[in-house]
């Protein structure tokens, strides 16, 4: 008589676990990630000898012909769209302590005139630092 356990069969391995780590990394990267709209067009950034950037801000596009660009809108409505912002922010946040930082995108061959056109506007905006984004030579 064989009283011996009769043969099993063989188990699969579970792959719970490791779907499980798989989607708790893909919300870890979802969350920590940091999303940026669209650029409105493409803008060739001038050289200059430093590269320091502003960590966070609003960012204002001006194309090579001198046409701004903010979120969605062109032109002026980008500017006014960039004031708008600007008071939706302050109204939750202290803009007097911590005034928030423009981040300028200037296309390289974009007239200097229209900078200098939206100076002022920007200024009255509130906005007390402008940080423009160029390339390191």
């Amino acid at each position: 008589m064989d009283f011996s356990d009769p043969p099993r069969p063989a188990r699969s391995e579970n792959l719970l676990p490791m779907i499980n780590v798989v989607f708790l990394l893909l919300i870890f990267f979802l969350i920590a990630a940091r999303l940026a709209g669209p650029e409105p067009f493409p803008v060739t950034v001038p050289e200059a000898e430093s590269d320091m950037l502003a960590e966070d801000g609003f960012t204002l596009w001006l194309g090579p012909g001198g046409e701004a660009g903010f979120a969605d809108a062109l032109g002026d409505e980008a500017v006014e769209a960039l004031a708008a912002a600007r008071a939706a922010h302050c109204a939750t946040a202290d803009c007097v302590a911590e005034p928030p930082v423009l981040l300028l995108r200037a296309d390289a061959d974009a007239p200097a005139a229209a900078l200098a056109a939206l100076m002022p506007a920007l200024g009255a905006m509130g906005f007390a630092r402008m940080d423009m984004v160029t390339l390191p030579r």
